[in-house]
C-alpha cells in the first residue's frame, strides 16, 4: 500500500475509535446533568447516587476520549500537512476555537464537579455538570463546524495558492454545519439514552436496587425515544441537504447509475461499481428517491454515470453503510416505543430488558455507520470540490507511516481495553449504598 493509502487507514483508526467515545460523553453528560437537578430540585437521594454512578463512567469515557482525540490533531500535520498548508487558515481556526473556548471549559469544569461533591453547594455543584454539558456540545459544534466545511466549503477565497477565510460568519453558519450538528449530536443522545437503558436492564435482571435503576431507566427512556424521533426526522433533511450539495454522495447512497426524473428507490440491491450497475434489486419504490431528496416526484437525480469515475465514492461500502445507519435509526423508535408502553412495570418484561442489554453495541453501530457515509461518501475529495484527498497527503514514505499505524493499532486496543474493563466493572458494581431509611427496592 502506499503512502496515501497508509495515511487514510491510520486515520480512519483513529478516528473511528475516538468516535467511539465521544457520543457517550455529549450524551451522559447532558443525563446526569438532569439527574443532578431533579436531585437539587426533589432533594430525592436516588438522583444524587445516579448523578454520581453516571459520573464514574462518564469520566472513564472522557478521559480515554481525550487521550485518543488529541493524536487527531497531531496527524493533521504528520501525515496531511499539503492539506494544513492549503485550508490552514479556515481549518486551524475552527479547531483552536474548540480546543481554546470549549474543550478548556469542558475539562476545567469536570475536575470541578468530580471533586467539589462535599466543597460546593448543591445548586452550584448542578451548576458545574451543566457547564460540562454545554461545553461538550459546544466542542462538538466547532469539530462539526469544521467537518462540515470539509463536505461544503464556503466563505473562503483562493489566493496565493491557499484557502484563505473570507467571510468566518457563513463558514459557521451554513445550513449544512446546522444540519450536521443535529444529525450527530441526536445520534450521541440515543447512545447515551441506550447504554444507560442497558446498564440498568443488566441491574434489573438481577433484581438489584431497582428504585435506582428503574428511575434511570425511565428517565433514559424517554430521552432515547424523543432523540429517536428526532434523528429519523432531521435525517430526512439532512438527506436533502446532502442531495443540493453532494449528488455524487447522493447517487452512490442509492447506487443510481443512470441519470433519470421520477427517480425509484430500491429497498435492497447489491452495487456492482466495475460494471457501473446492481447485480440484485429487490423493493422497487416508484419516484420514491425523487421525492425524498428533492421533495417533487418528477425531480431528476444524477447518475454516478454522470460524473467521471475518478470523482466516484466507493459505491458498496457508502450504500451499504447508509442502509445499516437507517435500518439502525427506525429500529431504536421501535424499541423506544415498546418500552414506553412498558416503563410502569419494567420488571414484568425479561425479555424486553434482556433484549436492551444485548442493544447497547447498536447506536455504536449505527454513528460508525453514518461517519463511514459521511466521509467515504465524500470521496475522492477531502475538501469537496476543491481538494483532492490524494494532493493532501505528505509528502513521506509509507515506511514512515506503517510504524505509526501498527503503533496505533496497538495502543488503541490496550486503551479500548483498559476502558471497557473499567467502564464494565464500574457498571456492575452498582451504586454507592442508599442512605438509611431510604425506599431502595420500593418502585414509585
Amino acid at each position: 500500500m502506499d503512502v496515501l493509502m497508509l495515511s487514510r487507514l491510520q486515520f480512519a483508526v483513529a478516528t473511528f475509535f475516538h468516535f467511539l467515545l465521544v457520543p457517550l460523553t455529549l450524551g451522559l453528560s447532558i443525563l446526569i446533568a438532569i439527574m443532578e437537578t431533579k436531585y437539587v430540585r426533589t432533594g430525592d437521594e436516588d438522583y444524587r447516587r445516579m448523578a454520581k454512578f453516571w459520573g464514574k463512567i462518564f469520566l472513564v469515557n472522557f478521559a480515554v476520549g481525550v487521550v485518543t482525540g488529541i493524536t487527531l490533531e497531531f496527524q493533521f500535520g504528520t501525515n496531511w500537512s499539503r492539506y494544513s498548508r492549503y485550508v490552514g487558515d479556515i481549518f486551524g481556526s475552527l479547531l483552536a476555537i474548540e480546543a481554546t473556548l470549549a474543550f478548556f471549559l469542558e475539562s476545567t469544569f469536570l475536575a470541578v464537579w468530580a471533586l467539589g461533591w462535599k466543597r460546593l453547594s448543591p445548586r452550584l455543584h448542578c451548576v458545574c455538570i451543566w457547564l460540562v454539558a454545554f461545553a461538550s456540545n459546544l466542542s462538538a459544534l466547532w469539530i462539526l463546524i469544521a467537518n462540515s466545511w470539509m463536505q461544503h466549503p464556503v466563505g473562503y477565497t483562493i489566493r496565493n495558492g491557499r484557502a484563505e477565510l473570507s467571510d468566518f460568519l457563513a463558514v459557521v453558519t451554513q445550513p449544512f454545519a446546522i444540519q450536521e450538528f443535529i444529525h450527530t449530536v441526536s445520534g450521541a443522545y440515543i447512545l447515551a439514552g441506550f447504554v444507560v437503558m442497558g446498564i440498568s436492564a443488566y441491574h434489573l435482571l438481577r433484581r438489584q436496587h431497582l428504585t435506582f435503576f428503574t428511575k434511570s431507566f425511565r428517565l433514559a427512556l424517554g430521552f432515547a425515544l424523543i432523540f429517536s424521533l428526532v434523528e429519523v426526522v432531521q435525517g430526512h433533511q439532512h438527506g436533502a441537504e446532502v442531495a443540493k450539495i453532494q449528488p455524487t454522495k447522493l447517487a452512490a447512497l442509492e447506487s443510481i447509475w443512470d441519470t433519470q426524473a421520477g427517480a425509484p428507490m430500491w429497498l435492497f440491491l447489491i452495487p456492482d461499481q466495475a460494471g457501473e450497475r446492481n447485480l440484485f434489486e429487490f423493493g422497487r419504490i416508484p419516484k420514491a428517491l425523487s421525492m425524498l431528496a428533492y421533495h417533487s416526484p418528477q425531480a431528476v437525480v444524477k447518475g454516478l454515470k454522470d460524473f467521471p469515475p475518478a470523482d466516484r465514492p466507493p459505491v458498496a461500502l457508502t450504500f451499504f453503510a447508509f442502509r445499516l445507519m437507517v435500518a439502525l435509526g427506525f429500529l431504536f423508535i421501535l424499541l423506544t416505543v415498546v418500552g414506553w408502553f412498558k416503563r410502569k412495570n419494567l420488571e414484568a418484561s425479561p425479555g424486553y430488558l434482556k433484549l436492551m442489554l444485548y442493544a447497547i453495541p447498536l447506536p455504536y453501530i449505527a454513528l460508525e455507520a453514518g461517519w463511514m457515509v459521511a466521509e467515504v461518501g465524500r470521496q475522492p475529495w477531502i475538501v469537496y470540490g476543491l481538494m483532492r484527498t490524494s494532493d493532501a497527503v505528505s509528502p513521506i514514505a509509507a515506511s514512515q507511516v506503517w510504524p505509526t499505524l501498527v503503533g496505533f493499532i496497538l495502543v488503541y486496543s490496550l486503551l479500548g481495553a483498559v476502558a471497557f474493563y473499567l467502564i464494565s466493572k464500574f457498571a456492575k458494581q452498582g451504586p454507592e449504598p442508599a442512605p438509611a431509611g431510604s425506599s431502595e427496592g420500593v418502585v414509585s
